[in-house]
């Protein structure tokens, strides 16, 4: 078994929209026996809520299915994710700093427009949603490629 975790900020928004995505992708791909796939944040202050109700829209508005309640990544996580993947380069950096040498990749690596930062659409209107999902699913094809090169690699 594989295990992915997306990290953003609050873990109400970005990771776990990036978690609906990636896990529709593996659930069509026949795989969720083999890859499983959650989110977290970098804080606490949204533990136990719901996704912000404007990525729940746009997620439901393209057919994914999302029941999340939101969590704070651990340091000992390192120990259980597999593939840590964080949504900008703040992110990176605290996940960085609470385990000085881990691997922890930045979601648009994966982006076949480019790498660089999903931005947070918080303080943003339904456009702002609407485009970080857009970055979201190009990113996540490329990230379940990815998984399925791992899967591979492991069988072969």
């Amino acid at each position: 078994m594989i295990r992915v975790v997306f990290v953003c900020t609050g873990n109400i928004c970005r990771s776990p929209s990036a978690e609906a995505v990636l896990r529709h992708l593996v659930e069509q791909a026949g795989l969720s026996h083999a890859i499983d796939v959650s989110s977290a944040g970098t804080g606490g202050w949204h533990a136990g809520d719901d996704a912000d109700h404007r990525s729940l829209k746009a997620l439901r508005a393209r057919g994914y299915e999302l029941q999340h309640a939101a969590r704070q990544f651990r340091p000992d996580w390192f120990d259980r994710y597999d593939l840590v993947v964080a949504l900008d380069r703040s992110h990176q950096a605290d996940l960085r700093a609470m385990r000085p040498g881990a691997e922890v990749h930045l979601l648009r690596e994966w982006d076949p427009e480019g790498p660089g930062d999903v931005p947070d659409p918080y303080y943003g209107g339904t456009e702002d949603f609407e485009e970080v999902l857009d970055m979201v699913e190009r990113s996540c094809e490329g990230v379940l490629e990815e998984l399925r090169g791992r899967l591979d690699e492991a069988a072969g």
